[in-house]
């Protein structure tokens, strides 16, 4: 039994764990902290308003750069509508065309109506789009828009400025800018809320330098520096990214929040993290990995005892509400519940519930560290797989193949077609060097290894104080710890520890699959605020010695990121298909209204976007079904007989088929040809004629020609005459 000692408290280690206290070592003197006065106080807030200051004039500068972009690449204010819709291309025109449905219904209950019982998307089924796509930004900002248009009228306030536009050879257009049109509207929402984003950047920066200003002016510096490589909302504005991103990095603020305050409330921070955790899900299918990267960095701080139990479920019922709230509002999603995301989250609930039992059989840390990692990566697969089996959907089997085609020689139709695209690719070296020139990674490199040192130190220093309390001749026994007081350890810098992994982990996801990328530079530049953290970097010396190392540091990195941005900025283009709007004046003009059309993806979301045709193949390419549609349309690029691809786009209702010649030809690089990645599925084909070539010769008798320019072709497709039936 344990002896307690009246007047000789225990000493509690940095891990939780008690340690004997030397009577003959002098106590150290500890100063009383200052009361701050009242004009401490009036200071403090000074500089805290000052920060927020600083942060909205950091949104207002990338909302204007973002834009400043879009329009010079597109010269978007001198477009007519049909050539805006144009500009959204593949999976963006899709998103796009249900904002169009809101607007255009004749109420916004009609136009959610047409949303959630939607059977034009994958002819002939009707599909719940809110299920399927994330599009509540295009629920609201289309409900929104029509408030805004009906108050605007009502008052008879002037929204925009229409004219007529002269081509040249073409056909003149009328042309509207202002807040009033449509899709201005839209773009300017989707441009307020990364205004926003920019802001919790600086404000993270702020916060995690140890509330430094210089903390956020450099990692908005490093962004603004690196901007290319760090976000494409300025040419892709309608890509779930855009929605989701700023609410993640709320989500990220708020959690380094958390596990730096020594004893957070549960339900307030609960509720915080589990709101910016729902936000961030709901318009984005991708966010459940990132998050599945945050979770396993907490963990990881967990199992090293840098926090207890007590941060970390708030954490993780944070993100199962977020997780559940989400599987309710997108009317049972099942690719969430079956996601390696909500697996994790189980299998960490169920560790740390029994950590007692674990604690108390295994004394050695790194021992410890052992057994909750393997417990977590087994429970985690096989919550996982039995999940998936009981909820028979695969879904998301396509991301593990992806993985998979890139440590093996594991390849199939689905794979290349994501892998054959650049930005599925291996991170490239190019990028590194890139962010090597602005000194973004070299500053990685060096908070990394400060953070670590400075963490190995303290561990050093409580290991040999621990050795030297065992070794004093004082034998009295101490109380061991309560329970709540190890649920709420906690070491210094916990909160730094977790911002180093969650960039790592971020860098590994970029490392993998390029585009990630998006997720890393952002959080290469937060980051990058540790530079200006005196906690860490306290050897440098005073104040003022400290502050001009930054300013060195930003001095450099502006000699190649200045240039970044003038480069940017001198991106001038104007906007112009005119072959694809041939197309689609032809089908609006030409084509009944029921006629349905098979094709590329990205030419589908077109002829949805602006011709409102029915379609039986899209570019939202998650759902296991879609893909299996799309490899049946993609048969004509296959080497099969025209006749067998007649047969099978028959059978899935096509009246017409948009053959565009340049996906017969084309590839990005060796073995990506839409007939040589055919031949993985059907090597039994190889060296044959593609039916793809076959129809731009002579598609008779299977398929007719009723229009063709100098990409696109429109076949008929000849019905067989039905079989007579006893």
């Amino acid at each position: 039994m344990v002896r307690k000692q009246a007047g000789k408290p225990a000493v509690v280690g940095s891990n939780g764990d008690s340690v004997k206290k030397n009577s003959k070592r002098q106590p150290r003197k500890e100063t009383a902290s200052p009361v701050p006065t009242a004009s401490g106080k009036s200071f403090l807030n000074n500089w805290v308003i000052v920060a927020f200051l600083l942060a909205g004039f950091c949104g207002w500068l990338h909302g204007l750069h973002i834009w400043a972009m879009f329009e010079n690449d597109r010269h978007f204010s001198h477009l007519s509508s049909l050539e805006r819709d144009l500009t959204f291309r593949t999976e963006m025109g899709l998103y796009y065309s249900y904002y169009k449905t809101m607007i255009e219904a004749p109420s916004a209950f009609n136009g959610m109506q047409q949303i959630v019982y939607d059977n034009i998307t994958e002819y002939p089924s009707t599909i719940n789009v809110l299920k399927r796509f994330n599009l509540y930004p295009e629920l609201i900002i289309g409900t929104v828009y029509r408030a805004f248009d009906s108050f605007t009228k009502a008052c008879k306030i002037k929204t925009m400025t229409c004219w007529k536009i002269n081509r040249g050879d073409l056909p003149p257009i009328n042309s509207c800018e202002g807040i009033g049109d449509p899709h201005y509207f839209y773009v300017n929402c989707i441009y307020a809320i990364n205004s926003v984003m920019m802001s919790l950047v600086f404000l993270y920066g702020w916060y995690i330098s140890g509330n430094s200003l210089w903390g956020g002016i450099i990692c908005v510096a490093f962004y603004f520096f690196n901007h290319g490589e760090a976000t494409r909302v300025m040419w892709t504005p309608p890509l779930r990214e855009s929605y989701s991103f700023p609410f993640l990095i709320l989500e990220l603020l708020l959690v380094t929040y958390m596990i730096k305050c020594q004893k957070p409330d549960y339900y307030k921070h609960m509720s915080a993290i589990c709101a910016a955790a729902f936000f961030f899900m709901l318009p984005w299918q991708f966010a459940q990995f990132a998050l599945l990267t945050q979770s396993a960095c907490v963990f990881a701080l967990y199992m090293l005892e840098f926090i207890g139990s007590w941060k970390i479920m708030i954490l993780i019922h944070a993100q199962i509400i977020a997780l559940l709230a989400n599987f309710v509002f997108q009317f049972g999603n099942k690719m969430l519940l079956t996601s390696f995301y909500a697996s994790s989250l189980i299998a960490i609930y169920a560790i740390v519930k029994f950590e007692r039992k674990i604690d108390g059989s295994v004394k050695n840390l790194i021992l410890r560290c052992l057994v909750k990692g393997f417990a977590w990566l087994i429970g985690t697969f096989g919550l996982k797989k039995a999940i998936a089996t009981a909820l028979m959907t695969a879904d998301d089997a396509h991301i593990w193949e992806i993985l998979k085609s890139k440590f093996s020689d594991f390849n199939n139709f689905h794979t290349m077609l994501y892998t054959c695209a650049k930005e599925f690719d291996f991170l490239e070296i190019e990028t590194v060097i890139k962010l090597c020139k602005t000194l973004l990674i070299p500053t990685m490199f060096v908070v990394t290894g400060t953070l670590a040192f400075k963490c190995l130190k303290y561990e050093y220093e409580q290991y040999k104080e621990k050795k030297e309390a065992e070794g004093s001749e004082d034998t009295t026994e101490v109380p061991e710890l309560d329970e709540e007081a190890i649920a709420h350890r906690s070491k210094p810098m916990a909160d730094l520890v977790y911002t180093v992994l969650q960039m790592i982990a971020f860098t590994c996801m970029a490392i993998l699959i390029m585009r990630l990328k998006l997720f890393m530079t952002p959080m290469m530049a937060i980051t990058s605020a540790l530079l200006a953290n005196r906690q860490l970097f306290s050897f440098v010396g005073s104040r003022q010695r400290h502050s001009a190392m930054i300013c060195v540091v930003i001095a450099m990195a502006c000699v190649v990121g200045i240039g970044n941005l003038t480069h940017q900025l001198n991106i001038i283009g104007e906007f112009e298909n005119w072959p694809h709007e041939q197309l689609l004046n032809f089908i609006n003009e030409n084509l009944p209204k029921t006629a349905v059309f098979a094709g590329a993806m990205p030419t589908m979301a077109s002829i949805k976007l602006s011709c409102l045709r029915p379609i039986v193949n899209h570019p939202h390419y998650e759902d296991a079904g879609l893909r299996e549609r799309t490899m049946k349309v993609y048969s004509m690029y296959s080497r099969r007989t025209l006749e067998q691809v007649r047969d099978t786009v028959e059978a899935m209702g096509v009246d017409y088929y948009v053959l565009e010649d340049s996906w017969c030809v084309r590839k990005t690089r060796d073995g990506c040809q839409m007939p040589e990645i055919w031949d993985i599925e059907e090597p039994e084909n190889m060296g044959k004629r593609p039916a793809c070539a076959v129809a731009r010769a002579n598609p008779k008798p299977w398929f007719q020609v009723v229009y063709k320019n100098d990409v696109y072709t429109v076949l008929k497709v000849k019905k067989k005459n039905k079989r007579k039936t006893n």
